[in-house]
Formats: structure tokens, C-alpha cells, sequence
């Protein structure tokens, strides 16, 4: 758009990194390469060091004096908790969805269920991810619950990571299209008993995916 600044290289740096982490492909624990980034993203130093300042500060890097910079591990306790609190209210929301939802707001879930299955045989992750928060959001929006669906978005974020990670399986992505459409069909069928639990079933297997991958990778998580 005319008078809009592009963004500076900086800002950059900061938005590549910081989607390099919560993808996973700078792993929890990982040493940063200030060298390297600057290589592979084509500018001088003190773009990339001001970006680490800023993700340092939002809890994603850790700088340890004399030693460098390394991806903040994931705080266990932290994941766990916010999957207890969204088990509780997302399965709330997911009945109260079942009786309230009009035909625009499940046609749009349909939508996102659709593109999601593209996504999930296309094995696009950052895409899938996207449509992933999007169904649980077009649920809450329409319900004009603005409080519930600040907290939601706040979990959410803290949950990325750790959810991102989780996806890298192959099966996953189908496995996580499927409970949606659990979720869908009872919401479409107006089953609010139906739709809370499979939106309880849902965060339930998220939670045992999360407790399995911290079992298989305990160096990426602190308790």
C-alpha cells in the first residue's frame, strides 16, 4: 500500500528466527549461528543481534555471557497447565458451539476442515498449523465471548512451540483432522454433550502426544 514502510532488515531477521524456533527447526537447547544467519539471510550482523535482543526478551533465546546464544528450552510445567485450562474451557465452548453456531459459522468450519486436509496431505505444517488455530478460534469468535477468547489466544501462543513440535510426525496432521471432525459433526448435528466430549478427546490425545514427545526428548523441555 502507498506510504507503507517495507519492512526493515532488522524486523527481518526478527520474523525469520523467530519462525525458525517455533518450528522447531532451531530446536530448544540449539546454539544460534549468528554467522550463519547472517549468511543465509543475506545481512550484516546487527540485524540478526537485534533480533536475538528482542526474542530474548519474549523468553524464545537465552543469552549466556561469554558463551552465546541459545533457543530457550520449553517449560513443561507450562504446557501442561495450559492444556488443563484449555481442556476445561475449549470443551465448554465446543457445547455451547453445538446450540449457538448459525449456518454461516459452520460453514466456515467446513471451509477450514477442507483446507486443512489439503494442507495435511500436502504435508504443510506452518499451513495446517494456521487452519489448526483457526477452527478452535471459529468456534469461540462467534459466540461473542471476548474474554474467553483472549484467554484462549493467550494459551494458544504459549502452547505453539510445543504444539509445532508435535506435528512433525507424518500421521500426525491426519490424526489432528480427524478429532476436528469429530468436533464438527457434533457441532453440526447441534450434539452439545457429543461436541464437548470430543473436544475433551482431542486436547486429551494432544496432551499425551506432548507427554510422549517429552519422553523422547527430554533435552528440549524443563520441568
Amino acid at each position: 500500500m502507498a506510504g507503507e514502510r517495507a519492512p526493515g532488515k532488522a524486523e527481518l531477521a526478527y520474523e525469520a528466527i523467530r519462525e525458525a524456533i517455533l518450528a522447531g527447526e532451531l530446536e530448544p537447547g540449539a546454539a544460534i549461528d549468528k554467522s550463519a544467519l547472517c549468511e543465509s539471510l543475506g545481512v550484516s550482523r546487527y540485524p540478526v543481534s537485534s533480533a536475538i535482543g528482542r526474542l530474548s526478551f519474549e523468553r524464545l533465546v537465552r543469552i549466556a555471557p561469554q558463551r552465546g546464544s541459545f533457543v530457550a528450552p520449553i517449560s513443561a510445567g507450562d504446557v501442561r497447565e495450559a492444556l488443563f485450562l484449555r481442556a476445561a474451557v475449549e470443551s465448554a465452548v465446543a457445547a455451547r458451539a453445538a446450540m449457538e453456531l448459525d449456518g454461516t459459522a459452520r460453514a466456515a468450519l467446513a471451509d477450514n476442515l477442507d483446507a486443512a486436509e489439503a494442507a495435511a496431505k500436502a504435508q504443510d505444517r506452518p499451513r495446517f498449523y494456521a487452519l489448526d488455530v483457526a477452527f478452535h478460534v471459529g468456534l469461540t469468535a462467534p459466540l461473542n465471548l471476548q474474554r474467553t477468547a483472549e484467554m484462549l489466544d493467550v494459551l494458544h501462543g504459549r502452547l505453539q512451540r510445543a504444539r509445532r513440535l508435535m506435528m512433525i510426525p507424518p500421521t500426525r496432521l491426519m490424526q489432528a483432522l480427524a478429532e476436528h471432525r469429530a468436533v464438527y459433526e457434533a457441532i453440526a448435528g447441534r450434539e452439545a454433550e457429543a461436541a464437548r466430549l470430543a473436544m475433551a478427546a482431542h486436547i486429551g490425545q494432544v496432551a499425551a502426544n506432548f507427554e510422549a514427545l517429552a519422553r523422547e526428548k527430554p533435552s528440549l523441555f524443563t520441568p
